[in-house]
C-alpha cells in the first residue's frame, strides 16, 4: 500500500466512520477502485487509523470528557456489551467480514430504515430542550451500548445503530449522536489496541516503513473526522436521516450490483 492510497484510505475512514453510513462499506468500494492488495498490513492499517478518528471527538468534545466521574461511568456501562459480544462471537464476526452481500445488504436495509427514522422518532425533537430528551441514565447507556453490539455486522453502521439506540430512549437526534461519538472512543480505542499487539510482530519486521503510513493515515483520519463530525451535527439537526437512507441505498446497491455481476471485491 503506497502513501497516497493510505491517505486515501485514511480520508474515507475520517469521513464514514461518525457518519451513518458504514465505514466497512467504504472501504471496501475504495480498496477495490485502487487496487489495494490484501495483506496483514492492510487490515491492520484500516484499523488502527480509528485511532486519528476518535482523537478528534476528544479535541472537539474535550470539555465533556473531563466534567465528571459519572461520564466515565455511563461510557463503561455503555461498552460492556461490546466487550462481551466481541469476545463471544469473535469467529462469527471475522466470517462476516468476508462476506460482501452482507455488507451490502446492511448498506441497503439500513438505508431504508433511515429514511422512516426522522417520522418514526419525531417526538424526540419535541424533547429537545427537555431533561428526558438530552440527560443520559445507566440504564439509557447500557440499552445504547447493547444497540452498538449491532454494528458487529459489518455494513450496519456503529454510528446508525448508537445513534438509533438513543433514539428508542428518546433522546432527542443531537444527543444521541454525540453518545454515540463519545462512546466510539473506548470501542474503537480497545479495537486498535487489541489490533495492534496482535500485529506486533508484523509491526516490528518493518516497522520504519510501516510507522510512517500509520502515522500519515492517523494525522488524515483526525483532521478530516473533526469536518466530518461539524458537518454531521449541523446536517442531523437540520435535515435529519433522510438523505444518509438515500446515500446508504445507493452506496448498498452499486456494492451488490457489483458482486452480483462476478467483480471480485477486495476484503479488507
Amino acid at each position: 500500500m503506497s502513501i497516497i492510497q493510505a491517505i486515501i484510505l485514511a480520508i474515507i475512514e475520517g469521513i464514514t466512520e461518525f457518519l451513518p453510513i458504514s465505514s466497512t462499506g467504504h472501504m471496501v468500494i475504495g480498496s477495490w477502485l485502487m487496487h489495494i492488495e490484501k495483506d496483514e498490513f492492510v487490515k491492520l492499517f484500516t484499523v488502527a487509523i480509528q485511532f486519528g478518528a476518535i482523537l478528534s471527538v476528544v479535541v472537539l468534545y474535550y470539555k465533556r470528557f473531563f466534567q465528571s466521574i459519572d461520564f466515565y461511568i455511563k461510557l463503561a456501562i455503555g461498552f460492556i456489551p461490546a466487550i462481551v459480544a466481541g469476545l463471544l462471537l469473535k469467529k462469527q464476526i471475522d466470517a462476516l467480514l468476508e462476506n460482501i452481500p452482507v455488507i451490502g445488504f446492511a448498506l441497503l436495509i439500513g438505508g431504508i430504515l433511515l429514511l422512516f427514522i426522522d417520522s418514526l422518532f419525531a417526538k424526540n425533537e419535541f424533547r429537545s430542550n427537555s431533561e428526558e430528551g438530552t440527560t443520559l441514565t445507566p440504564i439509557k447507556s447500557f440499552i445504547i451500548g447493547c444497540f452498538q453490539c449491532l454494528a458487529m455486522v459489518p455494513g450496519v453502521s456503529r454510528s446508525a445503530a448508537t445513534i438509533v439506540g438513543g433514539l428508542t430512549q428518546k433522546l432527542n437526534r443531537k444527543t444521541a449522536a454525540e453518545f454515540s461519538f463519545f462512546l466510539a472512543v473506548p470501542t474503537m480505542f480497545a479495537a486498535t489496541a487489541k489490533k495492534m499487539w496482535d500485529a506486533k510482530d508484523l509491526l516490528k519486521a518493518n516497522w520504519h516503513e510501516h510507522l510512517n503510513v500509520l502515522l500519515i493515515g492517523n494525522a488524515v483520519a483526525f483532521i478530516v473526522a473533526l469536518i466530518a463530525i461539524k458537518f454531521f451535527i449541523g446536517v442531523l439537526t437540520r435535515y435529519g436521516f433522510k438523505w444518509f437512507g438515500v446515500y446508504r441505498i445507493i452506496a448498498g446497491g452499486l456494492i451488490l450490483a457489483l458482486y452480483f455481476s462476478g467483480v471480485k471485491l477486495n476484503i479488507l
